[in-house]
């Protein structure tokens, strides 16, 4: 019963805060500042230790909880490639630190539209061979992120396997933003915290005059095949549901392993409020369990 009460007042503080200020009006420099306020509700488990480090000349979050292993993860943050940042998603980082026991490095990307494409993913490809050129195998590594960060762990997925460079050992996106034409968008009943003119705004920033279709942009359009082992979350109440079904939908097709997994009325990266709402803490609890199944032992 109290899980439903908090359930919905998060839902409610969500419509209410954050949908707004992910607007297209507010300037993006005023929704990184407020944003990233609104970020400080999102907390860490105790006994995380987060240090700033530099991983392949980008810098990163380095997040630990309690012994560590040795596999690592390579966190993508969300934000529409416009804003968010490591330290916004220290409540994700640490929660998934805790439950998987592995190293979560959270490299600070560069962002739209002082950034556009391909800055966020060369900064993440960078990130990736900085891990192995520092000693971690990659059957040892895995890739995540939420969001834009989602899109960006596959479209590092799909660099790295064109270019012939080792991939890691799993992928793991929560509400992963991987079509930027928007034309197949959901349309929920309820979406507490995305708008669809906001997402429209932060594609074109990102992309300038990048087509869209680009699949190291829109994933969705690219061949999605000899990827890792993927897990995908979703909420039912997100513009966003389409993709993480159509992502699922074609990797299979095309012979990958793909996981959905969709969480009824909960909405976009609902996964901030791990360690309040149960079923977040749950789902990072099942990427962890992902994380460890296919890491080298």
């Amino acid at each position: 019963m109290l899980q439903h009460l908090l359930e919905s007042s998060l839902r409610q503080t969500m419509n209410r805060m954050v949908r707004p200020l992910l607007h297209p009006a507010v300037p993006v420099s005023l929704q990184r500042t407020i944003i990233a306020q609104a970020y400080r509700s999102s907390i860490p488990p105790r006994g995380c230790k987060f240090d700033a480090v530099t991983v392949g000349g980008i810098k990163a979050l380095r997040t630990l909880h309690g012994a560590s292993t040795e596999g690592v993860v390579l966190y993508l943050h969300g934000g529409g490639y416009i804003i968010g940042s490591p330290s916004t998603h220290r409540g994700i980082t640490g929660h998934l630190a805790r439950a998987s026991g592995h190293t979560i490095i959270a490299p600070d990307y560069r962002l739209a539209p002082e950034h556009p494409f391909p800055a966020a993913l060369d900064d993440a490809e960078a990130a990736y061979e900085g891990l192995l050129k520092d000693g971690h195998a990659p059957a040892s590594i895995a890739i995540a992120g939420d969001s834009a960060g989602g899109g960006l762990t596959i479209a590092l997925a799909m660099r790295l396997r064109d270019k012939g460079r080792p991939l890691p050992a799993s992928l793991t996106v929560f509400s992963p933003w991987v079509d930027l034409t928007h034309d197949h968008l959901y349309s929920p009943e309820c979406e507490p915290v995305l708008q669809p003119r906001w997402i429209e705004k932060a594609a074109r920033l990102y992309t300038g005059k990048e087509p869209r279709t680009n699949p190291l942009i829109s994933p969705i359009h690219g061949d999605l095949s000899g990827l890792p082992p993927l897990l995908i979350q979703v909420g039912s109440e997100e513009i966003l549901l389409n993709d993480a079904q159509r992502l699922s939908d074609r990797v299979n097709q095309q012979g990958g392993e793909a996981t959905l997994e969709i969480y009824n009325s909960l909405w976009h990266v609902f996964q901030v409020h791990a360690g309040q709402l149960d079923r977040a803490t749950d789902a990072l609890t099942d990427a962890a369990a992902h994380l460890n199944r296919h890491r080298a032992k």
